[in-house]
């Protein structure tokens, strides 16, 4: 069996579940991952040993090195200040990037989906979801749309995590829809700027599941993004992952 550590890793969730005792541990790097990473992802908040810890973060640093890191400092404004970049945002180099997440702000439970929520937890590694877990247990009910938490990344190459849930658009859009949207946008930038972070890369919010369509929520996004800049020198990073974003993006911004 390839000595990549996953071995260990899985051996360790399978045990906190003997309901799984079944499940035998593939051969393949591949495969190792994705059981890993489903294990992970139904995993509840709960402390991991530190073992498991140490291990966890050799492993998911290697994987995101593996992956190739951008560094923000390599990347060419499109305008002073603003950065359009296509790419998985779980390997980008800056202050914080912002996470599309829903009203329980624990995470994707969902095994190996494929939405950004669940990607920055799994790379993030388990300290994240029990970080979220106890903010939540101590606030006492779900995370009010529009609003944004500030949290550790963890094993992620950058130093934050803005977490915030954007509004869910069933239907007509309408201005509530909007003005929520509007909301998640200022949020993550004023709670970066109360913290001193210099950097934050905004992931498509709410346009995914969510159902927000994805031209009205771009030019929210940049409207809010360039009048918050006019008071506040922050760099901000539109991250799109799709070609049809990254068309979107490049023609709002004249790029």
């Amino acid at each position: 069996m390839a000595e990549n550590g996953l071995s260990t890793l899985i051996g360790y969730l399978l045990s906190e579940r003997p309901e799984l005792g079944g499940i035998r541990i593939p051969e393949g790097a591949d495969e190792q991952f994705r059981l890993y990473r489903s294990l992970v992802n139904i995993r509840p908040p709960e402390p991991a040993d530190e073992d498991f810890l140490r291990a966890e973060d050799a492993c998911l640093t290697r994987l995101t090195q593996e992956k190739g890191i951008t560094d923000l400092e390599d990347l060419s404004p499109v305008e002073p200040g603003l950065y359009l970049w296509q790419g998985d945002i779980t390997t980008l180099r800056c202050d914080a990037i912002v996470n599309a997440a829903n009203s329980g702000m624990t995470g994707c439970y969902q095994p190996c989906h494929s939405c950004i929520d669940n990607c920055i937890h799994t790379f993030a590694g388990v300290r994240l979801r029990l970080h979220c877990g106890q903010l939540m247990e101590a606030q006492g009910h779900e995370e009010p749309t529009g609003r944004a938490k500030l949290m550790p990344a963890y094993n992620l190459p950058c130093r934050y995590v803005l977490h915030t849930v954007g509004p869910i658009v069933q239907g007509a859009l309408t201005e509530e829809h909007c003005a929520l949207l509007r909301s998640s946008y200022q949020s993550c930038l004023a709670l970066a700027a109360e913290n001193g972070i210099g950097s934050v890369a905004f992931c498509c919010i709410s346009t995914g599941v969510f159902g927000f369509p994805k031209a009205k929520a771009a030019s929210i996004a940049v409207e809010t993004v360039r009048s918050f800049r006019r008071e506040h020198p922050m760099r901000v990073i539109f991250n799109v992952f799709s070609d049809e974003d990254a068309a979107i993006y490049r023609s709002l911004l004249g790029v």
